[in-house]
């Protein structure tokens, strides 16, 4: 079997650096378009390495700013998401969490998943990862 799939793999100082083997995202053509699968990021602050400081409030929108760094750096933007998931360490945030998430995602949000999940990466308190299509 012959493979003619190109895949170009996302990498930006405007997010944090993968933390294990995987990329921040990759990008792969499907028809006349590209098709980018962004990896889970937590609220790393990217300057300094460290979670950033505060509840899962904070970590959202580090979160989401990571994720909109990682989309805009494969040439996509939050418009372009068809799906996410969301990993919670307690499904009590999910209220707080989705209040957040509703900002970035305005109109016709993506289809989505949130789950509660029993440990996060470096002790985060929420991961989100993003398919977009542009």
């Amino acid at each position: 079997m012959q493979r003619n799939t190109v895949r170009t793999t996302v990498r930006t100082a405007q997010a944090p650096a993968a933390v294990g083997a995987y990329s921040q995202a990759v990008v792969v053509p499907v028809g006349d378009k590209q098709m980018v699968f962004c990896s889970g990021q937590v609220a790393l602050d990217p300057a300094t390495g460290a979670m950033v400081e505060g509840g899962v409030e904070e970590q959202t929108r580090r979160v989401l700013d990571n994720l909109g760094a990682v989309l805009a750096s494969a040439g996509a933007q939050f418009a372009d998401v068809v799906r996410c998931t969301i990993y919670l360490k307690s499904m009590d945030d999910f209220k707080a969490v989705n209040a957040i998430y509703g900002e970035r995602f305005v109109n016709d949000p993506p289809a989505r998943a949130t789950v509660e999940v029993a440990k996060l990466p470096l002790g985060a308190l929420v991961e989100i990862d993003a398919i977009a299509i542009f």
